[in-house]
């Protein structure tokens, strides 16, 4: 379909699916195998000035918005999620600095972000701190001029990779979830270090670590926003990032069909085109009608959000959704339609399925995202009594 767009937007896509095409699907197998974190391609993609698309120009961004990024975002899942995944969550732990860092904030670490100079993670999940968001350990005591944290966070993507990392920990325990408060630290602070490196299912080309404090010291001006506002900033900034999860379902998705679909334009059985099957072209149709609609719903929330919207909770959990629970199943039916070959690592669908199951667990699981949309009906209803 022609989702009508502009020439800047068409620009982006038409670079991120040439990196993607150039840079990524030639390296992506043994990125996969080794685990091996993609800073060649990293270092290509900030050439490029696409870390610098949704930041404003004033702090050396390109000034547009989430739309722009999802769309670079879908190219390069397209090709790997591992790729995309550690470009994706570096705009993930941007966005609490975005939306409410200080200027002083802001001039300091956003251009260096934009210019892909340092990289960013976010610091929000702890064992006891997935889902339920408002159950975070760690803490944050402000002592002087400097507040001190203890405490773990894990399965951090870009841990022990980024520079910077936007940290959600607890200022005053006494008061549940308004207690929290968001803060950056920088990667060299002292008491501040890494777990191993995670040995995953997919996106291996993924650095995914547990990041430990032990009183580790930053100066108090690294409070973002103010004390108590760490679980609004970490909800609005899944409020923000969760198209970029729908984006990411949609790209592989589309990488699984082409790859599929072309096997079974090539593979012969009973002397004709496996994709001469009414069984096969069912599973391709309703792959590619799932597909789409997985696109015009990410592509229309995220110009919902763009667009300014004040409370986007529900359409960006139905974003996120649809297109990861899409991502899975076309996933799986794309190595369906190639049987053997698909579960082999010669060809790249049985990767595709491994990387699409994080879709549905990161950045809140598929039943947390029904939890808010539900819980935003039930609101919705009471105001039209």
């Amino acid at each position: 379909m022609d989702y009508f767009l502009n020439e800047n937007q068409q620009i982006i896509r038409d670079l991120a699916r040439r990196i993607a095409d150039e840079r990524v699907m030639p390296v992506r197998a043994e990125l996969d195998e080794k685990g091996e974190f993609p800073w060649d391609i990293m270092r290509t993609i900030a050439q490029s000035d696409m870390m610098a698309i949704n930041i404003p120009t004033e702090y050396g961004g390109l000034g547009m918005g989430g739309f722009e990024f999802i769309l670079a975002v879908e190219e390069l899942s397209r090709a790997c999620l591992g790729v995309s995944t550690t470009f994706a969550a570096n705009a993930l732990g941007t966005y609490p600095i975005l939306l409410y860092g200080s200027e002083k904030q802001k001039k300091k670490y956003l251009p260096d972000i934009a210019s892909g100079k340092r990289l960013v993670a976010f610091a929000l999940t702890e064992a006891t701190a997935g889902s339920d968001a408002a159950g975070v350990q760690t803490t944050a005591k402000l002592e002087g001029n400097e507040y001190v944290l203890n405490g773990t966070k894990q399965w951090i993507t870009n841990g022990g990779e980024a520079e910077i990392y936007t940290v959600i920990a607890m200022t005053d325990k006494n008061r549940g979830a308004r207690g929290a408060s968001a803060f950056v630290v920088e990667k060299d602070t002292p008491g501040f270090s890494f777990g191993k490196k995670e040995d995953k299912l997919g996106i291996r080309a993924s650095s995914t670590r547990e990041l430990v404090f032990e009183n580790c010291r930053i100066p108090k001006e690294n409070l973002i926003a103010r004390q108590g506002m760490g679980f609004i900033v970490a909800m609005k900034t899944l409020d923000k990032s969760r198209t970029g999860v729908g984006a990411q379902g949609v790209g592989v998705a589309q990488g699984a069909f082409d790859a599929s679909a072309l096997y079974a334009k090539e593979r012969h059985q009973f002397g004709t085109p496996v994709i001469s099957f009414q069984a096969v072209q069912h599973m391709l149709a309703n792959m590619a009608t799932e597909i789409e609609a997985a696109r015009s719903l990410v592509y229309s929330v995220s110009r919902y959000v763009d667009g300014g919207a004040k409370d986007v909770s529900k359409e960006s959990a139905m974003a996120k959704l649809f297109a990861t629970d899409v991502a899975m199943k076309v996933t799986v039916d794309a190595v369906q339609v190639m049987g053997g070959s698909g579960y082999m690592k010669e060809y790249p669908v049985e990767k595709m399925m491994r990387d699409a199951k994080i879709l549905q667990i990161y950045e809140g699981t598929n039943q947390i995202q029904r939890n808010v949309i539900g819980q935003s009906l039930i609101k919705e209803t009471a105001k039209k009594k």
